[in-house]
């Protein structure tokens, strides 16, 4: 959907059209889906995050001053659910070292860029999804996440290293299997 379409679905939505709202959403699902898969992991969790989100856009549509900034708006909101599911789950975890199963599986794997990116940190992870896959300028990034364009760059530059680091082909007399 182009930017003249958003802002006239997203007037539409804000005029009471169910109709607007709906084609606005299943337009972004798939993006709401990538950035919540890539901070929660769980499928659960994801279903749970995106379902609020629609709620709570769906509530406060009539709040959004610029049409045309709908989907940062919309991001903006489906990240604060991620985050307010992860400290649930924080408060909630066991004090010790988590051990995950699919670290244990995906050891004699190949491991590929999407399984990667999943290990990276939630803020590294972040603005590499909304950078790399949702093809977001660094200065949306920053507005959205509310923190600085140089903490952006910064995050990905860290981001990149480990994901070098991660992908790069074991040598030295180890093998890898594939």
């Amino acid at each position: 959907m182009n930017g003249v379409n958003l802002t006239e679905e997203v007037r539409l939505a804000q005029g009471g059209s169910k109709e607007a709202f709906i084609r606005l959403i299943h337009d972004l699902e798939m993006n709401l889906y990538r950035l919540a898969r890539s901070m929660l992991g769980s499928e659960d969790d994801c279903a749970d995050a995106i379902q609020e989100t629609i709620v709570k856009a769906y509530m406060s549509l009539s709040q959004l001053r610029r049409p045309g900034a709908f989907k940062s708006w919309i991001y903006r909101i489906l990240i604060n659910e991620c985050y307010t599911i992860l400290r649930r789950q924080q408060r909630m975890m066991v004090t010790g070292e988590e051990i995950s199963i699919t670290d244990v599986h995906n050891h004699y794997k190949r491991i590929d860029l999407l399984e990667v990116v999943d290990q990276l940190e939630h803020e590294l992870r972040t603005v590499v999804i909304l950078y790399y896959f949702e093809d977001m300028p660094v200065r949306d990034i920053a507005e959205l996440l509310d923190i600085s364009a140089g903490t952006v760059k910064s995050r990905l530059y860290r981001a990149r290293a480990v994901l070098a680091a991660k992908l790069e082909p074991e040598t030295e007399g180890r093998v890898r299997y594939e």
